[in-house]
């Protein structure tokens, strides 16, 4: 198994990922409290280190790690993204938090992997032109690092859910990286490019469709299931688990209640009637505001999981039931095993499943580096015996 430390770690999405890919997480740091707890919980293999990144020393990662510089096999996280997302509208390098990818590099000089992995929103690439990913090419690059990135799509590695990555890959000892190969596509794509050889794409109903039917309000923090998985999927998720943990609905106003009513499946604020409108919206262009009071289709993907599965954010209404998602039906929508237990308010509960790295694409790009890892390991024991 590959020795790995996750950095900017949260409640989890990316390490339990790179295990299920087979490797071993030896360490993790974060410095959010609630999420720090619902790390602990999940995966109490790991050694936790508390407290902002900037207080972190190389020392004590590799002490606490029991491994010494150069001989990690994978150093990966993906430090706050705020800064850069298209959804902060002050985005740009004079955000503080723009300058915690300089942090993960500091580490990655003093422990100096094999491997690299950081990942990020794909906005990084568009704010003051790139600077944040030029700088870390060049220092990895400066450190002898192999350096790619491109743009991964969730819904390609069985996420039911559209959701866009930008990832860079760094190594040591390779130059070429080989990416995930995607494992799902659209009907249309399987046709016309793989003649059908990868899985369909993942539905919403594919996801949650055996969950219990709640109304608002309903449902307990701890509770059992209802009836038996329908999909592949379901099954996968409810692997490991016993009960269903955090199927919540969320309370809603009773203004919500009314415009939900005139919201069909797939539908979004412009069924909503005029009258009912928040006042904001009675101004909006039919054109604006194009997931907001969306109510998500079961045969089709869930639009981006955010940090808050709010009417005013986007599509988060469930395909039939009139309420908005529970936090386990946005955790199986970002593919989290059920047995992954989020701790917390439901507030707090929703920001750890939407900062995450989906564990599905985790795991993808997981298996691409030890595939990678473990194929310089049989050409290193092979030239040993040449010589």
């Amino acid at each position: 198994m590959l020795t790995t430390i996750d950095l900017f770690c949260g409640a989890g999405g990316l390490s339990e990922g790179l295990r299920q890919a087979g490797c071993h997480v030896v360490a993790a740091n974060d410095f959010d409290d609630r999420a720090s707890e619902t790390y602990r919980l999940n995966h109490p293999e790991t050694e936790f280190l508390e407290g902002p990144i900037q207080d972190i020393r190389t020392q004590q990662i590799l002490k606490v790690a029991g491994v010494k510089r150069g001989e990690l096999d994978l150093l990966a996280g993906g430090p706050p993204c705020q800064a850069f997302s298209v959804y902060n509208h002050q985005r740009g390098m004079h955000d503080e938090r723009s300058g915690l990818f300089r942090e993960y590099l500091r580490i990655v000089k003093g422990v100096m992997p094999r491997f690299v992995v950081m990942e990020n929103v794909t906005g990084m690439t568009s704010v003051d032109g790139g600077r944040a990913v030029d700088e870390i090419y060049t220092s990895l690059e400066n450190l002898g690092f192999h350096v790619e990135h491109d743009v991964l799509k969730a819904e390609s590695y069985g996420v039911p859910q559209e959701r866009r990555r930008l990832v860079f890959l760094a190594s040591r000892d390779l130059k070429e990286i080989r990416w995930p190969e995607l494992t799902h596509a659209s009907l249309r794509d399987r046709t016309l490019f793989d003649g059908g050889g990868s899985k369909p794409l993942v539905t919403v109903e594919d996801a949650i469709g055996d969950l219990p039917a709640l109304k608002i309000t309903e449902g307990e923090d701890k509770s059992r299931y209802s009836e038996k998985p329908k999909t592949s999927y379901q099954r996968e998720m409810r692997k490991g688990s016993r009960h269903l943990y955090n199927h919540v609905a969320p309370y809603l106003a009773e203004i919500n209640r009314r415009r939900l009513k005139h919201i069909p499946e797939g539908g979004s604020w412009r069924d909503i009637p005029h009258e009912l409108l928040p006042a904001g919206m009675k101004r909006a262009k039919r054109s604006d505001h194009t997931k907001r009071y969306g109510r998500l289709h079961s045969d089709r993907q869930a639009s981006t999981i955010l940090t808050k599965c709010d009417l005013h954010w986007g599509a988060y209404i469930h395909p039939s039931q009139e309420r908005t998602l529970t936090v386990r039906e946005a955790a199986r929508l970002q593919s989290f095993p059920d047995r992954i237990r989020f701790l917390g308010c439901k507030g707090d509960q929703f920001r750890q499943v939407g900062n995450a790295v989906p564990p599905l694409l985790g795991k993808a790009i997981g298996e691409a580096i030890v595939r990678m890892l473990n194929g310089t390991r049989i050409r290193r024991k092979r030239r040993s015996l040449v010589h």
